[in-house]
């Protein structure tokens, strides 16, 4: 597809995603909506960016001109957009928003009336709607078939009981001291807000967005200053979010990242020791270390491994009944209080686990040993199809020989290559991922 990746439209503001492509790309989902509409309403959310202002003008003005009434209710976290999009029965979300991109680069995410992301399937579907300027001139309305939009300010509050009841309702969080990094995002106001009423003492990391500072050296990729501060603070836990709060990375008491899979697994066990969990086992990616896999078996319950991408992985869930995954990289999806990735949600969970066990972070979040691994991105000039590169075929069954796992892929939203190496003996891995990163840098830049 020429539109959508692996999460939605995504691309730098004014270049690639300029006020006319997001107006037509609002128009084509419209369109596709209509034969299944209800309430002939949709819902528009957006971080903090300051492109999302165009952005939102311009969707509002595409859904309007065929007829829709959208309700606008601001910078919202992704997964609040999910939720409140089924709670207002609307026919459908949209998110704007580039998650964990610089604050150049938006994005354009959807979802349907019951809060779940569009399938690969609608994305062509409207893509196809989207080319096709006979249709979109068609559907445009006038008089007073043409739609109205209003702005509503107050669904914070609808969010905030939504997550409070996630958390157990015999629980507290007085005596928890939390630092909590917003990544000048989404969250800003939500974050800090459910933490203090639940009654966290929170230290509030980069919550004064400008439009610009979105993600930058903060939050979720960059939680080195939650770290420091943990430390400094003498903290029970640090929450790293991303720019629209569907991720979440930990950091223990020590003022040590946990590793994504080691929460995932850590929370599917506790899970599955409560009862709650269903399904016989969890979802993860195909990056997701194998370390998880053998904790898995270790506890009778099985590893589903996905494409990379939280819908893929909430496509499993539904297709196996699983009511938990999620990916490496902080996406953790909690099926029974959130459609989609949700970075509260999941630290809502962690500190439940943490009061449960009545232990440290660091030992409660690192159960099991992971297996060296090592992922390379790589900046490159051409997308050449992986199929087609001479010699690849051969490299690849080179490092399987050697009992070394392997996920190479191109980002679906960014010009880089991304290079997953696993094995038991970390040395040789190491030596085998310069020589992949060569292969690579001379063949795709050239």
């Amino acid at each position: 597809m020429k539109l959508f990746g692996t999460d939605g439209v995504r691309g730098e503001a004014g270049t690639f995603l300029r006020a006319e492509v997001a107006m037509k790309i609002a128009m084509a989902a419209g369109i596709y909506l209509k034969s299944s509409a209800i309430t002939n309403r949709i819902l528009v959310g957006k971080d903090t960016r300051r492109s999302g202002y165009m952005i939102e003008n311009a969707i509002v003005c595409g859904l309007t001109a065929i007829g829709y009434d959208v309700i606008e209710v601001g910078p919202m976290p992704t997964p609040a957009i999910a939720y409140i999009t089924e709670s207002m029965r609307c026919d459908a979300g949209i998110m704007i928003s580039a998650s964990h991109n610089s604050f150049e680069d938006n994005g354009i995410k959807f979802f349907d009336g019951h809060g779940d992301k569009f399938s690969t399937e609608d994305e062509k579907k409207i893509e196809a709607i989207y080319f096709d300027d006979e249709k979109l001139q068609e559907a445009e309305v006038t008089g007073i078939a043409i739609g109205k939009a209003k702005r509503i300010d107050d669904v914070i509050g609808r969010y905030i009981v939504q997550l409070k009841n996630s958390f157990p309702v015999h629980m507290t969080l007085q005596g928890m001291r939390i630092v909590l990094d917003t990544a000048n995002g989404a969250a800003y106001k939500v974050g800090p807000t459910v933490l203090e009423e639940l009654g966290a003492e929170v230290i509030i990391l980069n919550n004064k967005p400008d439009g610009y500072n979105i993600n930058d050296n903060c939050g979720a990729l960059h939680p080195k200053g939650v770290s420091e501060a943990v430390i400094e603070y003498r903290a029970d836990l640090g929450i790293a979010l991303d720019g629209d709060a569907d991720r979440l990375v930990v950091v223990d008491e020590l003022g040590e990242v946990v590793d994504g899979d080691q929460l995932i697994g850590a929370l599917g066990v506790h899970l599955n020791e409560r009862g709650c969990l269903k399904g016989g086992g969890i979802v993860a990616t195909v990056m997701s270390n194998q370390g998880l896999g053998d904790y898995m078996d270790a506890n009778g319950l099985k590893l589903w491994r996905s494409n990379v991408g939280d819908k893929h992985v909430l496509e499993i869930m539904k297709q196996e009944k699983i009511n938990f995954g999620g990916e490496q990289s902080g996406h953790v999806i909690m099926h029974d209080f959130a459609k989609t990735g949700d970075g509260l949600v999941s630290a809502l969970q962690v500190l439940a686990l943490l009061l449960e066990k009545q232990e440290k972070a660091s030992k409660v979040l690192r159960p099991f040993k992971l297996y060296p691994q090592k992922l390379v991105n790589l900046r490159i000039k051409n997308k050449i199809p992986l199929e087609s590169i001479d010699g690849l075929e051969e490299k690849l069954k080179a490092l399987e020989v050697e009992d070394i796992r392997h996920l190479v892929r191109y980002s679906g939203t960014e010009n880089k290559l991304r290079i997953l190496l696993e094995a038991k003996d970390a040395k040789l891995m190491n030596v085998r991922m310069d020589e992949m990163s060569q292969f690579f840098t001379k063949v795709l830049n050239a």
